[in-house]
Parts: structure tokens; sequence; C-alpha cells
């Protein structure tokens, strides 16, 4: 693979493939290309048409540059590849998927290269100061994507669970501090939100703040439930100081057999931690998973998160259910 910014990002691409950028015509075959592979790799969550979509839509990651689809004889798309980087970012992150059909024979080294190039040209147009960085995550089921990654040099920087608490058994009862209070989740508290996540999360490993664009992704997310999620507020100020973002998706629930409210993102700022802010977002959470006839609460942790997240959760009966990776290589 070549290790130049200016080098041809096609160049390593199967030529058995015509590869070009995605547009708003290839919605489908994209979309339907995630869902065959998804129907064999069983992941715990896919791409859906509605978040392509949203893909398309960035400005800061705009599809012509940073998106390739390749199609076969029969204009079947069979694999693609994009990559996401802020601005400022100290790294890029890479998805993709090849056809089952079509793993095992070179397409997916080829698609590596092509992100390893646009990473790498990435990060000289945006002037940085570190070294060009490729994170790609991957569910520990799926070893063949492990073998992929782990032949081109990618190493394990980071492990997270996936975490499931039935409903069935009753909820906590934790206890809110004084002055504070658990409000629901609309768009006058979109931004509000975003900062408090920003400020939570800046001593979180591997997070980067979240722009307007970025944020407007969550928001807007087609799972995202608002009325499964709720917000913590300083009574005195209206000052945000923890909140529960949470989805639902009927594809995996009908995959799955049954129905799970997802913990998207959970945060709380720092000169609130220690007053039972967590405890009392995560309680309210599974009352509203329940109250909308789900069967568990889920989320996903990192391994080894500093605010001692994975201990809470613990503590509040959810159980590890699957694991999964982040990879990283230094281009």
């Amino acid at each position: 693979m070549n290790g130049h910014a200016d080098a041809d990002p096609l160049a390593s691409l199967d030529p058995r493939l015509a590869w070009r950028a995605v547009d708003t015509g290839d919605l489908d075959a994209w979309a339907g290309l995630i869902a065959r592979t998804a129907a064999v790799e069983q992941p715990v969550w896919f791409e859906r048409r509605g978040d392509l979509e949203q893909i398309l839509e960035s400005k800061k990651n705009p599809a012509a540059a940073n998106t390739i689809l390749g199609f076969d004889a029969d204009g079947v798309a069979r694999a693609y590849g994009r990559i996401t980087k802020n601005p400022d970012g100290d790294k890029a992150i890479g998805y993709g998927c090849v056809d089952p059909q079509w793993q095992g024979t070179g397409v997916g080294t080829g698609l590596l290269g092509w992100m390893e190039v646009r990473t790498r040209q990435r990060f000289a147009g945006d002037g940085a100061s570190v070294p060009a960085r490729l994170r790609l995550h991957m569910e520990e089921q799926h070893t063949h994507q492990a073998a992929l990654f782990r032949d081109a040099g990618y190493r394990i920087v980071r492990y997270y669970n996936e975490m499931h608490r039935p409903l069935k058994d009753g909820f906590p009862e934790p206890v809110l501090a004084d002055g504070l209070e658990i409000v629901g989740f609309g768009p006058e508290l979109h931004e509000p939100v975003r900062l408090a996540h920003n400020e939570a999360f800046q001593d979180h490993w591997g997070s980067e703040p979240r722009d307007e664009e970025g944020w407007g992704f969550v928001v807007n997310d087609p799972l995202a439930r608002p009325d499964l999620s709720a917000v913590a507020v300083e009574q005195a100020t209206g000052r945000v100081a923890g909140y529960q973002l949470a989805s639902y998706d009927e594809v995996t629930a009908a995959s799955r057999g049954y129905k799970e409210g997802y913990t998207d993102l959970l945060g709380v700022r720092r000169e609130f931690r220690g007053r039972g802010v967590a405890q009392a977002l995560l309680a309210d959470a599974m009352r509203r998973f329940a109250a909308a006839g789900m069967d568990k609460a889920s989320l996903d942790v990192d391994s080894e998160n500093p605010t001692g997240a994975l201990a809470l959760y613990r503590k509040m009966g959810y159980v590890a259910v699957n694991s999964s990776m982040a990879w990283d290589k230094e281009l």
C-alpha cells in the first residue's frame, strides 16, 4: 500500500469491480449491499438507508471524496468503504463491508488501501501536526475482519462491552441529589446537551468534540427516540448536569428476538459527578423502556472508562453479552 499522501487512492482497489463515489442515486444499491452482508454476519447494528442519507448530507466529510462503492459487471454493489475525520481530529474512522460472496478474494485489502491513502490525504489537507492514524471497529465475532486488520498492520487499542439489563426484574431506586431534576429531551435542549456532552466526554479516550453537524446526526438519527431519552438539570440555573439519549431499532428486535431500549449516550458533567445523576438517568431510562414495551435496557461501554462506568452498570444489573474492539494503524 502506497504510503504517500499524493498517491492515487483508487490504485489499490480490485479491478474486477467498477468503483465510484456514492451519490444519492446509489442509496438503494448501497443499503442493499450492507443488508445482504448483515444477513450473513449478523452484527448487533448496521447502517440503514436513513443513516446513509445522513452520510450523504455531510459537509465536513463530503461523499464525493470520502466514499467508494464497487459494482460488478451486472451492476450489483459488492463492496464499499468510507472514512470520516474531524478537521482538527487526531484520527480518521474507517467503515465498509464486502459482499459475503466476494469476501476472501482481496477486495477488503484493496478497500483498506483506499482508506489509508484517503486518510493520509485528509491529514495533509488539514495541515495536521500529528501522524495520520486510521481507526477501525469490529465485533469480536467477526474473526475474518480481525485477520484482515492484523495482516494489514493494525493493532487492538481498546475493547468495548455491550451490556444488557432485563426489565422484568424491577428497577433500582437511586436518589438524585437535591437541586437536580430529570426532564424530557426536546429540541430546546439539543444545543445545551451538545455542550454538556463535549464537556462530559473531554476526558474519555478517543472522544472528540461534536460540532453542530455531528450533533445533528445524533438528534436526527432515524432510530433516535427522544421519548425514551431524558436530561438532568440544575433547578436553580437550568444548567444541564447529565443526559441519557436513547434509540430503538425494530429490525434488530426482530432478528434478536427481543425489544431493547438502547442508551446511545450517557454523560455527566464533571462538577455534577458523585451526585447520583448517572444512576437516576439509567433508572429513568429503564422505566421509559419498560413503559414502551421493551424487554431489555442495553448500552455499550469502554472497558477502560476512566469514570468507573463499567462498575456502575454492573451495580445496576447490566451484564456484558458481547465485545467489540477498536483497531489502530499509524500511517
